[in-house]
């Protein structure tokens, strides 16, 4: 991944644990982008699960940075239907720790927003409003998140045209 980070003006990175349901969300929508193979090739869509903050540090390091950074991920926020699919300004996105290593956590948002600020990255969070987020080991997607993996994807390609 790090040819990648310093090659491409897209970075899309797909956040979220597969295990914990809804939380899979945004691995599932890389591995959409991958089997439909329309992403122009600028960018790089990569599952990052669980690690993005050690992504984020390489982007950080790298001399060439991407243009832009498209974070996907699931969230629970008020107001909100299960699948929705909505961008979120980083200052928006929920402080609560959907699962541990969680994208939610601050350092993974500071980091983004110190790349944004200091480095001039456009940094993007597309996120689907989840169904369900178990508390313990839980494998799937809700109907609802699953119908949204199609719609983040184009989303996601009108932002590697933009």
């Amino acid at each position: 991944m790090y040819r990648e980070i310093e090659t491409r003006s897209v970075l899309v990175l797909g956040c979220g644990n597969v295990l914990f349901g809804d939380d899979g969300f945004g691995p599932a929508v890389v591995e959409r982008l991958h089997e439909r193979g329309t992403l122009p090739g600028h960018a790089h869509a990569e599952d990052v699960g669980t690690s993005i903050r050690d992504i984020l540090f390489n982007v950080a390091l790298v001399e060439r940075k991407p243009k832009r950074v498209v974070v996907l991920d699931a969230v629970q926020v008020e107001g909100r239907r299960p699948g929705e699919v909505f961008e979120l300004e980083l200052g928006e996105v929920p402080g609560i720790q959907l699962t541990d290593f969680s994208f939610h956590q601050a350092p993974s948002t500071n980091m983004l927003r110190e790349l944004r600020d200091a480095a001039g990255i456009d940094v993007r969070v597309v996120v689907a409003q989840a169904a369900h987020i178990p508390d313990h080991l839980e494998e799937g997607l809700s109907p609802a998140v699953l119908a949204a993996i199609d719609v983040a994807a184009d989303r996601v390609l009108e932002l590697c045209e933009t």
